[in-house]
C-alpha cells in the first residue's frame, strides 16, 4: 500500500497538524516532509497539487490542505 504524504514547514500550525495526523493514521502510514529542510522537494509538492502547508496528499492523490500555515509562495521564500 502507498504511504500518504504530510508536507509542511515546520511552522507551530503544521507541527501540531504533524502530530494529530500520526495519531490519526499511524506512523507506518505517512511520510512526513518538512519543506524548510528538504527545498528540494518544493517543486514535487506544487506537482501534486499543494497550495499551502500543511497538507495531506492521499494514497489516491487527494490533496487536503489543513488549516492554513504558509502559503507555497511563503515556503519557496
Amino acid at each position: 500500500m502507498k504511504k500518504s504524504v504530510f508536507y509542511h514547514a515546520g511552522c507551530p500550525v503544521c507541527i501540531s497538524a504533524e502530530h494529530d495526523i500520526i495519531t490519526l493514521i499511524g506512523q507506518d502510514n505517512v511520510e512526513i516532509v518538512h519543506l524548510g529542510n528538504n527545498k528540494e522537494r518544493i517543486e514535487e509538492a506544487e506537482k501534486v497539487g499543494l497550495k499551502s502547508v500543511p497538507a495531506l496528499v492521499t494514497p489516491t492523490g487527494n490533496v487536503l490542505h489543513i488549516n492554513f500555515g504558509a502559503s507555497m509562495e511563503e515556503v519557496k521564500g
